[in-house]
C-alpha cells in the first residue's frame, strides 16, 4: 500500500466522529448543541452519560489504534506514529463536520497504545492522577500530553518524540477555551471520580 493512500485512510478513519453517530442514532441528539458542544468524549459523558462515554471513548481511541496499526497490516516501513498522526488530525479537523471535530485525547492516546504501550501506560497513569486531584478532565489531557512528550524524549526515538511533541501542541491548543475557563474557576470538574 501507498504511503500517501496510508495517510488518507488514516486521515478518514479519525475524520468519523462516534460521539456524533451515538448521539444522533441511539439519543436522537447532536451533542454539538449540548455542554461543550464538542464532538468528543467528555461532551458525550456529559450529555449522553457515562456508558455512552466510554464506548465513544473506546472507538475514539481505536482510530489512533488502527491509524497506527496500518503500516504494519500493508507491510509499509512508515513509522505508526506518523500514520497515527493522520488519524488525530481527522478527528480534530474532520472531512466529513466542515473540518471541525473533537480535541484529539483519546485519538491520540489510541496512537500511543499502538506504538508504545510503556508510553501509554505512563500517559494514562498521568492522566487519571491529574484527574483524580483536580477533577478536571482538560487539565489531565494537557498535563498527561506534556508528560508524554517528555517521557518520549527519555525512549530516545525522534520520530516519536517530535510527533509527540506535535500532538502536545495540538491538545493544548484545542484546550484554549478550557485554559481560560480554567483560569476563571469556570471549568466543569467531572462529578463521577
Amino acid at each position: 500500500m501507498s504511503t500517501i493512500f496510508m495517510f488518507v485512510l488514516a486521515y478518514l478513519i479519525g475524520s468519523i466522529s462516534p460521539g456524533l453517530m451515538i448521539g444522533k442514532t441511539l439519543f436522537n441528539k447532536d451533542i454539538r448543541n449540548y455542554g461543550s458542544g464538542n464532538l468528543g468524549a467528555t461532551n458525550t459523558f456529559r450529555v449522553l452519560g457515562k456508558k455512552a462515554g466510554i464506548v465513544v471513548t473506546l472507538l475514539d481511541m481505536s482510530k489512533g489504534v488502527i491509524a497506527a496499526l496500518l503500516p504494519f497490516i500493508f507491510h509499509n516501513e512508515v513509522h505508526g506514529i506518523i500514520v497515527g498522526l493522520f488519524a488525530v488530525l481527522g478527528h480534530v479537523f474532520s472531512i466529513f463536520l466542515k473540518f471541525k471535530g473533537g480535541k484529539a485525547v483519546a485519538t491520540s492516546a489510541g496512537v500511543v497504545l499502538a506504538v508504545n504501550p510503556i508510553l501509554f501506560i505512563g500517559t494514562a497513569v498521568t492522566f487519571f492522577s491529574v484527574l483524580y486531584a483536580f477533577k478536571y478532565v482538560s487539565l489531565a489531557s494537557m498535563i498527561a500530553s506534556i508528560i508524554n512528550f517528555i517521557a518520549a524524549i527519555a525512549f530516545g526515538d525522534w520520530i516519536v518524540t517530535l510527533i509527540s511533541f506535535i500532538i502536545m501542541v495540538i491538545i493544548i491548543v484545542r484546550h484554549h477555551t478550557n485554559i481560560s475557563r480554567i483560569m476563571k474557576h469556570e471549568e466543569p470538574k467531572i462529578k463521577w471520580m
